[in-house]
């Protein structure tokens, strides 16, 4: 991905008071005079979750060490009840740049930026189609199908399997993928690899309902266990830790694929982590903050839609399990990046964002 060139802004600091008083469990970063606020408002998994609101927050402390012009700080949302009163309390705060995370909130996004249209906003994760609201989505697709394909050359049970929290695009979108995967691992080599969890012809599948009890990520994940797969792709935020943990636990019976930001540097469950379908976020977040702090005006259309080609997407490096995965496998998996970057495999799914 391109890095924009960073310029100062120019112009007398804001006080403080400018941004308003943040409400009782904002979370601050940096002090003094502010010049240009970036303020985001996570989804319900909180900042914690290893995932897509924690590589959000990335990117915006990025941003600041970029451009110390940028002050930036967050307010976790325990409920989509919290979605619109956190947005309008930034809006009343003057933040220069608003950030949403997570497709659950772009119906409150979209409302609170039809009614105040001089404000900017940007969303991770959806497109709510206003001209104020920079959307920032993801073809996580691509880089799943390399993971189902890279599971189902390493299974030894001949059965692999997803789940995800709920059942909307930013999530169904990397089980897509992945079962795809699996299937073109089976039509290339003849074999007959099962991919549990989810059917993508029926859009139906396993699923915590929630993005932070990790109980619940356990149990789905032992069912999928209990039917034979030996590695499971969790799509569920902070609830995939629960089958990230029992998978550690368990000594090598079964082992998983993160998603988002790399497991390997962001859980304590690495030794059970073959790879990660990493979803860039964190530069996306980082290159619209800058952008928008040197004045420029970010584009609703087109927005940014990350891919294998332009590195918004990605798998990260097998870790402990480098020495695990046989080299003709690596570049099979390797081909298969550059075969989908150049169009010769098309990745296709519902929940594909529009390029």
């Amino acid at each position: 991905m391109r890095i924009a060139s960073i310029v100062a802004v120019g112009g007398l600091a804001l006080s403080v008071a400018a941004c308003g008083e943040a409400p009782d469990n904002d979370k601050n970063a940096g002090s003094g005079a502010k010049k240009f606020s970036a303020c985001m408002v996570t989804d319900t998994g909180g900042i914690d979750d290893k995932s897509f609101n924690a590589s959000a927050w990335k990117g915006l402390q990025e941003a600041k060490a970029a451009n110390d012009n940028i002050d930036i700080k967050y307010v976790p949302s325990k409920a989509e009840a919290d979605y619109e009163p956190h947005l309008t309390q930034y809006v009343n705060q003057k933040c220069d740049f608003i950030l949403a995370v997570g497709g659950l909130m772009a119906d409150a996004t979209s409302k609170i930026a039809k009614a105040n249209p001089n404000q900017q906003f940007g969303i991770v994760d959806a497109n709510p189609g206003d001209a104020n609201v920079y959307p920032m989505q993801f073809d996580t697709a691509q880089a799943a199908f390399q993971a189902g394909y890279l599971a189902a050359g390493l299974t030894k049970s001949g059965k692999v399997g997803t789940y995800g929290a709920l059942p909307i695009p930013p999530v169904t979108i990397f089980m897509d993928g992945f079962v795809d995967g699996v299937a073109h691992y089976n039509k290339t080599k003849g074999k007959n690899v099962q991919a549990l969890g989810w059917n993508k012809e029926t859009q139906k599948g396993s699923f915590t309902n929630d993005f932070a009890k990790q109980d619940e990520g356990k149990k789905v994940s032992d069912t999928l266990v209990a039917q034979g797969a030996d590695i499971i792709m969790p799509v569920a935020g902070g609830s995939g830790l629960g089958t990230t943990s029992a998978a550690k636990a368990s000594g090598g019976k079964y082992n998983t694929i993160w998603v988002d930001v790399d497991g390997c540097e962001s859980t304590p469950d690495c030794a059970a982590i073959i790879t990660t379908v990493v979803k860039n976020i964190p530069e996306a977040v980082k290159e619209a903050v800058v952008k928008a702090a040197g004045g420029e005006k970010l584009q609703a259309n087109p927005g940014f839609v990350g891919t294998l080609a332009n590195t918004g997407v990605s798998i990260a490096p097998y870790h402990d399990f480098d020495g695990k995965v046989p080299a003709e496998l690596k570049t099979e998996v390797d081909k298969i990046k550059a075969d989908i970057s150049a169009g010769t495999i098309t990745v296709t799914s519902q929940a594909q964002p529009t390029k």
